[in-house]
């Protein structure tokens, strides 16, 4: 059975209908009109999501977009948080000014402070004129401050400064300049912990936490992955010139399996991979990636997480029950006298339920 995950024709907005018949969009133009659709049906400023922990997080963006208030944006890597501080800043009145985004780990300490703050020539070896940095030319603006909780504490200070006098001094100069700049700051770490531990000043964190703003991962709101891969197949057929037009009811549900421990990011990328390699026609279990099927088979969670739409008890009691099985198996290297013993059952037994889960040996 196919789940056609793509929107049919006849479900398209009149407008976007008549558009389409009287201009006869190629398939690139129509994948646009889709992929709009569904992101008005669906999301939220590119934010694909009708969960209830989305929703959540679509109205606090909405409540909060139009104050001037500083906002700490946490969740794990690839939730999502450069999308929704982009969202607060469309949202908000500063829309038509800057919205500059800077990722503070990805930069070398020595490096950082010059592109957020600017310097002035000569200040260090190789600059041979002055430089404006990120918060001045966000001025008016916003400006994101990516996995704030990778700053070292030096740099932590001058961005306490912007936030409580707004103004700062560029590296090597002595003049005060003065900026209107909104800070969204994100970070995948608990910044509380690191105040505890004495990697963040408490300081900042006082400052920051404004107005807190946790991403739910995508393992706690799957009922939006089917949305998610419906949006990212359009978007990587336009992206990669390729007719791909749904995914099987298996393959969708093995995807639904998946702890996604990457998250959003980790489905995207996944998904434009399948794309690309099938071409057309629909996603099978057969286009799954490797890795998927072998977390799926091999590969049993620790802990079971309940979603906002619930979960199946006897199906959870099955999987949890496959997963003990394939550990003693695993770990007895497939002696099945030794793994019905570490299970506490006989051996026929044993082997029936392998047979039931369609267990067999790992050789990959």
């Amino acid at each position: 059975m196919i789940v056609t995950v793509l929107f049919e024709e006849d479900t398209l907005p009149n407008a976007a209908l008549r558009k389409s018949k009287s201009n006869s969009l190629d398939d690139n133009d129509t994948c646009n009109i889709l992929a709009t659709q569904l992101n008005e049906e669906y999301g939220f400023h590119d934010i694909i999501g009708q969960s209830n922990k989305m929703r959540e997080v679509f109205e606090l963006v909405e409540k909060v977009a139009d104050c001037g208030s500083t906002i700490l944006l946490n969740g794990e890597t690839g939730t999502g948080k450069g999308l929704v501080a982009k969202a607060i800043h469309q949202k908000s009145k500063r829309i038509n000014k800057p919205f500059i985004s800077i990722n503070c780990g990805a930069i070398p300490e020595n490096l950082l402070e010059s592109e957020l703050f600017g310097h002035v020539r000569g200040a260090f070896t190789g600059a041979t004129s002055s430089k404006q940095g990120k918060f001045e030319l966000a001025d008016g603006g916003t400006i994101l401050l990516d996995e704030i909780g990778d700053m070292s504490s030096d740099l932590q200070v001058k961005v306490l400064k912007v936030l409580e006098e707004g103004e700062f001094e560029q590296v090597g100069g002595s003049k005060t300049i003065k900026v209107d700049v909104r800070i969204i700051a994100a970070t995948h770490r608990d910044l509380c912990d690191e105040v505890q531990k004495g990697n963040f000043r408490e300081d900042l964190y006082y400052r920051l936490y404004v107005i807190p703003l946790a991403l739910p991962s995508l393992r706690v709101r799957k009922s939006d992955i089917p949305h998610l891969v419906s949006y990212f197949i359009k978007e990587s057929n336009q992206k990669n010139d390729r007719q791909v037009n749904g995914v099987a009811e298996d393959a969708m549900a093995m995807m639904m399996s998946y702890p996604w421990p990457g998250n959003v990011r980790e489905l995207k990328n996944m998904v434009e991979r399948m794309v690309v390699l099938k071409g057309d026609g629909s996603i099978t279990m057969g286009d799954l990636p490797v890795e998927l099927k072998k977390a799926h088979q091999y590969k049993p969670t620790s802990t079971i997480e309940i979603s906002d739409e619930g979960i199946c008890l006897n199906s959870a009691v099955t999987e949890f029950e496959k997963a003990l099985i394939l550990q003693s198996l695993e770990k007895t290297k497939w002696v099945k006298n030794k793994a019905a013993k570490l299970l506490h059952l006989n051996r026929t037994t044993l082997v029936e339920k392998i047979k039931r889960h369609q267990l067999q040996p790992c050789n990959i």
